[in-house]
C-alpha cells in the first residue's frame, strides 16, 4: 500500500507497483500485529512524501539507513532496454551473448560514458534471468538467449508484480556522496542517459543541488573538464575508475587492521576463499573474500549470503564477479 503526502498535506492513494525514488526518512513495523509489514516514508524525486507498506520479507534489502537513496514498488512487466540489448546482440550470434563482445561495442559507442558498468549492468539482469530459468548460463563469456526473450522476461516480472520491492540505490545520503572517492548514485545520475526524472521543489531542488556539487568535485578532482560542445566531459570510464579508486583505499585501511595484505582483483582471476563478511561502500556492497596470505573484496550478490564463513568461488569478469558456489561447481551464480 501506498499513500502519497503532498507538501500541502493533501492525500491520495496509487498503486504499490508505480515506481517511486527518493530519500528515506523513516522506517517502523505496520499496523499488522503479527508484524510482517514494514512501512518506509520516502521523500520523492516528485515532490511528494510517500508512505508505504510493503511485506517485511520485501523490505529488508540490507536495511538502508535513513537518509539512502532508494526505489520503492517499481512496475514490471514493460520491456527493458538490457533485455533488448541483449537479444539483439544474440541474435547476431546464432543466440549467443557474450559480454566481451558487447564491452568492445559500448567502448566504441562514444555515448557510453563508462562502458564496463554499462555491460556488467547486462550481465547482472542475465544472472537474474538465469535464475529463473529464462537463459543459460554457458561459461563466463557465453549465454545461451531464446529467441523470444523479451516476451518470457517480461511474463517472469509480470508474474513476480504482485509482490512490492525495495532497492537501494545508495545506502549515502546526498552530502556523503558528494563528497565520496567511489562510484556514487549521484555519479550515475550525472552519466545517465535516461537519469530518474527530478521535480524542481522540495527534496528534488535538494538532489539538483547535490548534482551540480558532485559535477564541480569532479572538475576540481581532474575527472571531467569542460567542453564547448556539451558543456561538462567527464572521463571516460569513470564509475569503474572511481570504484577502484574506492576499492584501493578501503582495500588498504583493512590492510592495516588485519595480518595480510589487500590484493585489488582484475578481470580474468579466480577467487577462492573464506567469504567472512559485506561491507558497505559508496560503489555498492561488497563481499570480503580471505585467501591464506591475503584477501580481497569483490562485488556482492545475495546469493552468497548463505556462505557466510565458507570457502567460496568466483571468476571476476569485466561484467563483475560470476559466482560458483556449492557442490558443483560448474554451477554460476
Amino acid at each position: 500500500m501506498v499513500r502519497n503526502a503532498a507538501p500541502s498535506s493533501s492525500r491520495s492513494t496509487t498503486s504499490a507497483s508505480r515506481s517511486i525514488t527518493g530519500r528515506l526518512l523513516g522506517r517502523g513495523l505496520g499496523g499488522d500485529e503479527l508484524g510482517d509489514r514494514v512501512h518506509l516514508i520516502v521523500d520523492g524525486f516528485d515532490g511528494r512524501v510517500h508512505y508505504v507498506e510493503l511485506p517485511a520479507a520485501g523490505a529488508d534489502a540490507a536495511n538502508p539507513p535513513i537518509g539512502a537513496i532508494v526505489e520503492l514498488g517499481a512496475e514490471r512487466g514493460a520491456p527493458r532496454a538490457a533485455d533488448r540489448n541483449i537479444a539483439d546482440l544474440a541474435h547476431r550470434t546464432a543466440g549467443i551473448y557474450r559480454p566481451a563482445d558487447h564491452l568492445a561495442t559500448a567502448r566504441a559507442d562514444p555515448g557510453i560514458a563508462d562502458p564496463e558498468a554499462y555491460v556488467e549492468a547486462h550481465v547482472r539482469r542475465l544472472e537474474a534471468l538465469r535464475r529463473a530459468g529464462v537463459v543459460q548460463r554457458l561459461d563466463a563469456d557465453h549465454w545461451r538467449i531464446p529467441t523470444d526473450l523479451e516476451q518470457r522476461a517480461a511474463r517472469h516480472e509480470m508474474g513476480r508484480s504482485q509482490m512490492p520491492s525495495l532497492r537501494v540505490l545508495s545506502a549515502l545520503d546526498l552530502e556523503a556522496q558528494i563528497r565520496s572517492d567511489g562510484a556514487t548514485w549521484l555519479d550515475r545520475q550525472l552519466l545517465a542517459r535516461d537519469p530518474v526524472p527530478v521535480v524542481q521543489n522540495g527534496f528534488g531542488l535538494e538532489v539538483e543541488a547535490a548534482l551540480e556539487h558532485r559535477r564541480q568535485h569532479h572538475l576540481a578532482h581532474g575527472d571531467a573538464h569542460h567542453d564547448a560542445d556539451v558543456g561538462v566531459r567527464y572521463r571516460r570510464n569513470l564509475l569503474a575508475t572511481l570504484e577502484r579508486r574506492e576499492l584501493a583505499r578501503a582495500g588498504g585501511e583493512l590492510a592495516a587492521t588485519r595480518a595480510m595484505p589487500f590484493r585489488m582483483p582484475a578481470p580474468g582471476d579466480t577467487i577462492r576463499g573464506t567469504y567472512r563478511e559485506a561491507m558497505q561502500l559508496a560503489s555498492g556492497r561488497y563481499a570480503l573474500v580471505e585467501k591464506t596470505q591475503e584477501f580481497t573484496l569483490i562485488p556482492w550478490r545475495p546469493v552468497i549470503e548463505r556462505s557466510l564463513g565458507r570457502e567460496v568461488v568466483g571468476l571476476v569478469t569485466d561484467g563483475g564477479v560470476s559466482w560458483q558456489l556449492g557442490p558443483d561447481r560448474g554451477l554460476g551464480v
